[in-house]
């Protein structure tokens, strides 16, 4: 990979290690706001990258609909903690009730909220994404390592590459 700077990525680097890690993790967490305080829940993302879309399926019932009505803006949030991998995603969300989309997205997983697609209940929740960040770590082994290294010998620990971008 070519870096800008030392563990940055360059921003085609990063839109690209943002997208491939949303996919890998899948559980997101999606904070929304209320007028108040943020509120996050976790969803399960269906990400698009050449639709350049994240879709959701969500219930009809809940207070993110609502939210999200008032305040479109949303951020979402993946952690693989055990590879020591995060993406964060901001951007702009919307509702529908598209049921052709609905039933292309459709899962077994969804099973477990759901009858079938056909429930008057599911919505569609699509976050056109704005902007990125990405913290792609080394595992925690060779992180230990660094970090041992560093205190031994007062350098910065290297603890792998890191990347903004617009999306």
């Amino acid at each position: 990979m070519t870096k800008e700077n030392n563990n940055t990525l360059s921003p085609q680097e990063a839109i690209d290690r943002i997208w491939d890690l949303a996919k890998k993790i899948d559980i997101c967490m999606l904070t929304t706001w209320d007028g108040s305080q943020q509120r996050s829940r976790p969803m399960s993302a269906r990400v698009r990258r050449d639709e350049h879309a994240i879709y959701f399926l969500t219930d009809l019932e809940g207070h993110k609909l609502t939210e999200i009505e008032k305040f479109p803006h949303v951020s979402l949030a993946w952690a693989d903690n055990g590879g020591h991998k995060y993406v964060v995603i901001a951007g702009e969300a919307e509702v529908s009730n598209n049921r052709e989309k609905i039933a292309e997205l459709w899962g077994a997983f969804d099973k477990a909220w759901w009858d079938d697609a056909n429930d008057p209940q599911i919505r569609l929740l699509k976050v056109t994404p704005e902007d990125g960040e990405v913290w792609d770590s080394p595992n925690m082994l060779v992180s230990a390592a660094k970090m041992l290294t560093a205190a031994a010998t007062g350098a910065k620990p290297d603890m792998g590459d890191t990347g903004k971008a617009q999306l």
